[in-house]
């Protein structure tokens, strides 16, 4: 999850500010870059819900691990935006297929295991965290040569490739009989269809704050300095946001919690452009990190348990659901910066998004409580 996630996904945006000076990019072509790799991501997500990888999830999950170290070497290498969006969109299927079949096979073997599910999801935040101490490592040896983000693109291929070595010796195989069956289509249910809708606008909302949270430190002055942290502190939060959360799990429930979440992620986005910029910065970073994992694998618990006989489906559906939301966040986000000059409405836009969303699933408390 650390090189699939932390660096095949999020790395791009403590490089993003980079890549706008040295690349010559606009706001609206970095949304566009974004949007391919949640395309991507989209199209890995619903590829993953049929039953063609039925016993031979973790060869796929193996594949989409190492194509992600070459796409992200590859991102050092081409050029022009039309090369960006292709590498990019490859990297979100890569990075989807690594997400679906390692997770299938993680919640499957840790079903009882609280701390290997905690262990599984903070992964993406000890990514998040590395890659932000990488690139700024790299940024600082590098200086201002508008090079220096080819070199954060390579540095971040040879850490993930050390990541993805780790993990081949780690991934279980899948449990005896898992994948051997196909799953039976799903049963659209009102609860599921609730949840599944709230997922998707939860992905539009988190997405323009997780793309362009140091684009925007930078743009206001906030420092390099701040621009590191603010990164740095949504992958430290991340990692252990599934910890933090855990007694109110136990006490409330997976919906209750997976609210509560969506609920202080739309603070921190308001914050993210209400406070001054570079406490905007390390706030937006940190309500990011403290949720968006946390919905992730409280969402994607709910949604396996609501449909008991088709749990993979129903993780690829929720995920591609997720992934629409990832797709459009940051067109919309790129286009309005471009049209206002500033990512205060798009991120007042997200945050109201984020408010629909937790207001979804608010039926399903009626329900029995369960905890994770």
């Amino acid at each position: 999850m650390a090189a699939a996630m932390g660096f095949g996904r999020f790395v791009y945006t403590p490089i993003l500010p980079g890549m706008i000076e040295g690349a010559s990019l606009s706001a609206a072509d970095a949304g566009l870059i974004a949007g391919a790799n949640f395309s991507g991501y989209l199209l890995g997500a619903v590829l993953a819900a049929f039953g063609w990888a039925a016993g031979r999830e973790r060869t796929v999950a193996i594949g989409g691990l190492l194509s992600t170290v070459i796409l992200l070497a590859a991102m050092a290498i081409v050029d022009g935006l039309a090369a960006f969006t292709l590498v990019r969109f490859l990297a979100g299927l890569a990075s989807a297929f690594a997400m679906v079949f390692t997770s299938s096979i993680v919640l499957a073997h840790s079903s009882r295991s609280e701390a290997v599910q905690i262990l599984h999801f903070g992964g993406v935040g000890f990514g998040i965290a590395l890659s932000s101490a990488l690139v700024f490592v790299i940024g600082l040896v590098a200086g201002d040569t508008g090079h220096g983000w080819r070199d954060e693109w390579t540095g971040s291929a040879i850490a993930a490739a050390v990541l993805v070595m780790l993990a081949l010796r780690l991934l279980p195989h899948p449990t005896a009989g898992q994948g051997a069956m196909r799953e039976p289509p799903l049963a659209w249910d009102r609860p599921l269809v609730l949840v599944t809708a709230s997922y998707g606008l939860f992905g539009f909302g988190y997405v323009i704050t997780s793309t362009f949270l140091v684009t925007m430190a930078r743009n206001a002055s906030a420092g390099t300095t701040t621009e590191f942290l603010a990164w740095l502190v949504t992958g430290m939060a991340a990692a252990v946001s599934l910890v933090v959360w855990r007694g109110f799990v136990r006490r409330f429930g997976l919906v209750a919690t997976y609210a509560a979440c969506v609920a202080a992620e739309a603070a921190g986005v308001l914050g993210s452009v209400l406070l001054p910029p570079a406490a905007g910065a390390l706030v937006g970073g940190l309500f990011l990190g403290l949720t968006f994992m946390a919905v992730t694998a409280y969402g994607l618990q709910i949604g396996r348990r609501l449909a008991p006989r088709s749990p993979r489906r129903a993780l690829a559906l929720m995920t591609a659901a997720f992934g629409t939301g990832q797709i459009i966040g940051p067109l919309v986000a790129g286009w309005l910066a471009e049209a206002s000059g500033a990512f205060t409405l798009p991120t007042v836009l997200a945050a109201t998004l984020l408010g629909l969303s937790g207001a979804l699933v608010l039926p399903l408390l009626a329900g029995p409580k369960e905890s994770g």
